[in-house]
Formats: C-alpha cells, structure tokens, sequence
C-alpha cells in the first residue's frame, strides 16, 4: 500500500506573476500607436475625402469628432471589462475589432457610412487602448515599468505627429487608386501582424477581485462627456442651434449627478467605474489636471496647422505633412534621453519642456507672420524642432506621474481615467482652437487668423507650465 501525501496549501509556492517581456511590450506599443494614428491621419485627408464623397464641412468634422467621441465616452469602460474579464482577451477583441473597422472605414461607399464606421472604429480603439496600460501596470515593476512607460508616453507622442505626416505621404501617394481609403486599409496588415504577436507573447492580467460593471456610472459619464463635446466638435459647422446650447447648459448638471453617483458607490465600498477615492493620489490628480491645457493646445495646434497648410499656404498632403517632421525628429531623440534627464532633474523636467515648446510655438508663430504664405519646411524647422523637444519633456514624464501609485489591482481603471482625460482633451482642442481659427479667417484672413490662434495656445502651454510647479518632485 503507498502513501500519497499532500502539501499543505500555505506551503505551495504561488503562482508566478505574469511578466511582459521586449517583443510583448513591442506589440502593445504597438496597439497603443493605431488609435492615436487614426486620430491624427484624418487631418491631412479631409479636403480629398470632401471632394470624393460629396462631404459637407459638418459631416467631415464628424469624421474626427465620431471617432473621438466614441472613443472618449468607451475608454473608461474598456479598462473596466479588462479588470474584468481579463486584460489580454479584451485586448485581441479590441484589435481585431478595430482592424474590421479600419476595413469598414476603407471601403465605405458614402459620406455617412464613413462617419459610421469611424464610430465603431473609436468604439474598438476604446477596448484596446486601456489594456496596453493596465498590463503594463500589471506586468511590470520597477525599473522595467519605468522604461516601459516611458516608452508609452514617447510612443503617444510620437504618433500623433507620425500620423499627421503618414496620412500626407498615402494620400498623394495613391496606391493601387485607393486614395485617402489607404489611410485606413493600412492598419489592416499591422492588426494582423499585432495579433499574431500578442496571442503568443502578452500575458494575461485581470483584477484579482474584479468588480461588476457600473451602469448608472457608465450611462451618466456617457452622457456628460456627450453633452460637452458634441456641441462643441459640431456647433461652428452647424450654425450654432439650439439643441448645441441646450447641451452645454445641461453638462454641469450631468456632471454633477455622475460625481454623486460615484461618490455614493465608493461609500458603499463598491468599486464605481471612476472612483472618487482614487484622486485622493496627489501625482494621478495634479498629472491628470496638466494633461488637459497640454492635450488641448497639441490637437489644437495638428488640426489648425494641417488647414493653414492645405488650404492657406497651398501646400499638398505630402508638403504638410513633411513640414511636421522636424518635431517628429526631436521628438523621438529627446524621448529617448528623456528617462536619465527624469532621474537626475525630477519632474521640473516638465516645466523646462514647457518652456521649450512655448519658444517653439512662439517661432511658428513669428515664422507664419514673416513668411505667409511661403510656409513650408524650412520656415517652420526651427520652431518645430524646438517645440519637438518640449513636448518630449512633457508627455511620457505626465504618463508616468499619473500613473506612478496606481495600485495594480485598479490599473485598469486608473489606465481608463487617464487615456480618457487625454482623449477628450484632445477633442476639445480640435473643437475649441479649431473652431477660433475656423472662426476667425473670414475676419482676419488666414495668416492673421493662424498667427492668431497660436498665440492662444501659448496660453495653454503657459498654464501647463505653471501647473508642473505643483508636481511631486519625484516619481514614484
């Protein structure tokens, strides 16, 4: 007769954490790049999808404002299903999702079925994006979690400029016929390429007591986002009715009932889809507060600078979208070095970037009112190789400040809060700077209107600077 014995389940090793090796990070960088690409890569591609599709101006803004809206109202809760069910699934959904999207967007018939499909496109960015910071919360530690959310904040950065200048370069080069439809079909091969990779090297990762989903929650930020950023992304193109004032009046309220909501729930000791106790971190709440004037005056500034460009300057897609690379170049550079900086300087590194992006908004600006309308790559180089490096100061250090005490049990939310102050920052700059310079061109003339309206976003830059003053000195 043997004897079978048993280790007693408090002598048994525990399970290994899950580890996001260099190819798993590649591949959620990856996945991080295609939303914030596919926000940007329209600007240069709006004058040729008007004239395809027979787009008025109102629905070619709701080509942008669609996607971005769907995608700000859906982030917070796409971190919340990746907590959930687990942050890996959530992930390969999301991708494919928006790879289908990307294909819908490529090949739609008609103005509407575009503004459609780029709906169901920000609805897939939304359950993709939170998961690429929430494993790496999960994922990594230490040093490693400090490199890898560096290079999520470089890699944000950088794409919103990539996307701009990509977006030039597909349109005039016109493969096989596609037109402006290959700013879209090209995320195809790359989702392909992303899947195959993570299903064999993103581990999964899911809250350890994950909580249900909060409706009432869900259905109220919704709604309060919807009611500030619709008028607004619409309201110039539409004439300003009624239903737009009627909407910004409503917003506070709504605002208002989702913080009661929330607050109510936290009490209780339930988990809300944004919960209240979670800004009592002094770094997630002062980053989350810089995020907003930096996002706003960025997006402001590629939308606004895109127009100038085309419309004003006379440029093709291709000179508009190479006059960005210089701050595309010092961008990645200076991102690089940007970690041993943090380490030796702290986080008034922040405040130096904004210091350097407003000499280099500033030099834009002197360069649009000396060369007008003779603004092209060389006008701009210096000032946008200078605004370059202070945005690199700025982004990925602002990531990793909000994220820094984030427990890993909540990185789906914290991830989900973050991406969605930065994505509705990003909407309302278009909506707000775009809407001033739009606004001010029969008046004062495309120079002046331009001239203009960078100077309201040394404003913004100014106020970011100000704000980085009150960040803690070191990141945890």
């Amino acid at each position: 007769m043997t004897e079978t014995t048993t280790t007693p389940r408090s002598l048994r090793p525990a399970p290994a954490s899950p580890s996001l090796g260099g190819l798993g990070l590649f591949t959620v960088l990856l996945a991080a790049a295609l939303p914030l690409v596919d926000f940007f890569i329209v600007n240069v591609a709006l004058p040729t999808i008007g004239k395809d599709l027979a787009a008025s101006e109102s629905v070619l803004e709701l080509v942008v404002a669609g996607y971005g809206l769907a995608y700000a109202v859906l982030l917070v809760l796409g971190g919340r299903l990746g907590d959930l069910f687990g942050r890996r699934r959530l992930f390969l959904g999301g991708m494919a999702a928006f790879g289908l999207t990307s294909l819908a967007c490529g090949l739609a018939p008609t103005a509407w079925t575009l503004v459609a499909a780029r709906v169901a496109q920000g609805a897939a960015s939304a359950a993709m994006l939170p998961q690429v910071l929430a494993t790496i919360q999960a994922a990594t530690s230490g040093p490693r979690r400090a490199k890898a959310m560096g290079l999520y904040g470089a890699t944000a950065g950088l794409s919103m400029v990539a996307g701009q200048i990509l977006g030039g370069v597909l349109v005039s080069a016109d493969l096989a016929g596609t037109g402006w439809r290959s700013v879209f079909l090209v995320n195809v091969p790359v989702v392909v390429v992303g899947l195959v990779l993570a299903a064999r090297v993103v581990p999964e990762t899911r809250a350890q007591r994950p909580e249900p989903v909060d409706g009432p929650g869900t259905v109220l930020l919704a709604v309060s986002l919807l009611t500030l950023l619709a008028p607004l992304t619409e309201g110039r193109a539409a004439g300003w009715p009624l239903w737009t004032w009627l909407s910004l009046a409503a917003f506070p309220f709504v605002a208002a009932a989702f913080y009661a909501v929330e607050r109510r729930a936290d009490r209780q000791g339930r988990t809300p889809l944004v919960p209240p106790s979670l800004f009592a971190l002094v770094s997630l709440r002062r980053g989350l507060v810089i995020i907003l004037p930096f996002s706003i005056g960025f997006s402001g500034f590629m939308f606004v600078i895109a127009v100038a460009l085309q419309q004003g300057a006379g440029l093709g897609p291709v000179q508009a979208g190479l006059a960005l690379v210089p701050l595309a170049v010092t961008f990645f550079f200076t991102s690089i070095a940007g970690p041993r900086l943090i380490a030796r300087y702290g986080t008034r590194v922040v405040t130096a970037g904004s210091l350097l992006q407003g000499v280099g908004v500033g030099l834009i600006a002197l360069a649009a009112w000396r060369s007008w309308p003779d603004l092209g790559l060389l006008a701009l180089l210096p000032g946008g190789a200078v605004a370059g490096v202070g945005q690199a100061l700025q982004l990925p250090v602002i990531f990793r400040i909000v994220l820094s005490e984030v427990p890993p049990a909540r990185a789906g939310v914290g991830s989900g809060v973050m991406t969605t102050t930065q994505q509705s920052a990003l909407a309302l700059g278009v909506a707000t700077l775009g809407t001033l310079f739009l606004s001010l061109i029969p008046s004062m003339g495309m120079r002046n209107a331009l001239v203009t309206t960078l100077l309201v976003q040394l404003a913004t830059i100014a106020l970011t600077g100000l704000l980085s003053l009150r960040l803690p000195r070191t990141i945890a």
